[in-house]
């Protein structure tokens, strides 16, 4: 197949670049200069283990190309993916200018049939909004040339996306035309051989599974933290309830692991789009408020013990602070618990100094040079000088760590501990004192 992909960021770079994989012939749009530049040449701008090598091999190919021309690509491919960014408004609801943007210009420029499909995460209703900006283009040009939309979320998680898109637990396709659904089982078919994923629905119930899939997750994540808080409170230990209540299969052990907070770029935006939507529509969706409210309060729980311990006038004082993406495998900063830690030590009068395995340069890029964040060169150098450890992110190389340098480059042997790396009765044995998310 020949298959347009309109927006080269995290999940259009995904998408084109393992369709490509599959045989595909793919040309990925981005009005970014710089962007293409860099992929044209070889480079990628995000960070996703295994996606450049992808990248790489299928523009070697011939099969994935880059382009900053808007005609060129509608002309391209009989599939045309709109995979732009739905950032969020003031009002948390989702903006959709560059998704209804990217509708129009397909339909300023379609001289043929052509497959629309929302690959963005987008609200309710706005497959409709996609089709009203196409029909109105052809209008504008007295034109009759039919098209149909799809709407087809993306279920990757960072870190994981490419081996998530090669080997998907399920493929959510939204349209009312056999044609369509046609076409959209032909192009997923190779990823799915050994049985089928597809699940075929309308497009409004397509545009409300992805929201909810991540609400649903965001939910797990806050109801586990609040427990870890009550297990603090009452000398119980949130590790021994996680596998208690995980043990039934009603429940599963998946997302029940407490620590500082959810970030990234689903999980926070999502969960306030789909409060919008409900709002916009008269109903209050009470649990995604509360969710909300107490992953919020979760990202400020590091600060909390760090303040009972050392007091809140921290000035003099230097923090190490390990992690500083969102999640491990993964750059990406947004809505990390890492920035209210930083921007809570520094209220408080510390510094902080950091290290990360990827996410060091998306970090001198939102806070610049400020003197009170330096950047250490590895975990082990973040310790110098420090008063005490923060672990933010549960990178793998954090695990196992040599506990006898930690505590001797400390000043004060303590750990807090926003991911439950290790265990309480190790660290009372190396003399370390210990501060984690609801661990007794």
């Amino acid at each position: 197949m020949k298959i347009t992909v309109i927006g080269t960021g995290y999940v259009g770079l995904v998408t084109g670049t393992c369709l490509a994989e599959m045989g595909n012939d793919v040309l990925c749009l981005d009005l970014d200069e710089n962007k293409i530049r860099i992929l044209r040449e070889g480079g990628i701008p995000i960070h996703e283990p295994g996606l450049q090598d992808m990248v790489q091999r299928n523009v070697a190919s011939g099969r994935l190309k880059f382009s900053t021309d808007i005609a060129e690509s509608v002309a391209f491919g009989e599939l045309q993916f709109i995979a732009v960014g739905t950032p969020p408004d003031e009002d948390g609801s989702a903006d959709l200018k560059y998704v209804v943007a990217a509708a129009r210009n397909i339909g300023k420029h379609m001289t043929d049939y052509k497959i629309v499909i929302d690959k963005s995460t987008v609200p309710v209703g706005t497959g409709d909004k996609v089709r009203a900006a196409i029909q109105e283009e052809l209008a504008a040009r007295k034109l009759e040339t039919p098209f149909d939309v799809v709407s087809n979320p993306e279920f990757l998680k960072e870190g994981a996306a490419v081996e998530d898109f090669m080997r998907p637990d399920r493929i959510v396709i939204g349209a009312d035309s056999d044609r369509a659904i046609t076409a959209m089982r032909e192009l997923y078919a190779p990823f799915i051989r050994n049985h089928d994923r597809v699940i075929v629905m309308d497009v409004r119930s397509a545009e409300l599974t992805k929201y909810a899939a991540n609400a649903m997750l965001a939910t797990r994540i806050s109801f586990m933290n609040e427990l870890a808080n009550l297990a603090d409170d009452l000398g119980a230990d949130i590790e021994q309830i996680r596998v208690g209540i995980g043990s039934d299969p009603r429940i599963g052990f998946h997302f029940l692991y407490p620590g500082c907070g959810y970030g990234g770029s689903c999980f926070p935006k999502d969960v306030q789009a789909l409060i919008r939507t409900a709002d916009e529509g008269g109903r209050r969706l009470k649990v995604l408020h509360a969710v909300e409210e107490a992953n919020e309060a979760q990202k400020h729980v590091l600060l909390d013990k760090i303040r009972g311990h050392f007091g809140s006038d921290l000035r003099g004082m230097t923090f190490a602070l390990w992690g500083l993406a969102f999640k491990p495998n993964t750059d990406d900063m947004r809505e990390a618990s890492s920035r209210v830690v930083i921007e809570g030590l520094w209220d408080m009068g510390a510094r902080v100094r950091a290290y990360d395995p990827v996410a060091m340069d998306e970090t001198r890029r939102i806070y610049g040079n400020d003197d009170r964040l330096s950047y250490a060169t590895s975990p082990q150098d973040a310790l110098t000088g420090a008063e005490a450890l923060v672990i933010v992110t549960e990178w793998k190389e954090f695990r196992v760590p040599n506990f006898d340098a930690i505590k001797s480059s400390l000043k004060n042997p303590v750990i807090f501990d926003g991911r439950n790396l290790y265990t309480p009765a190790q660290m009372r044995k190396r003399g370390i004192e210990y501060f984690a998310i609801g661990r007794r």
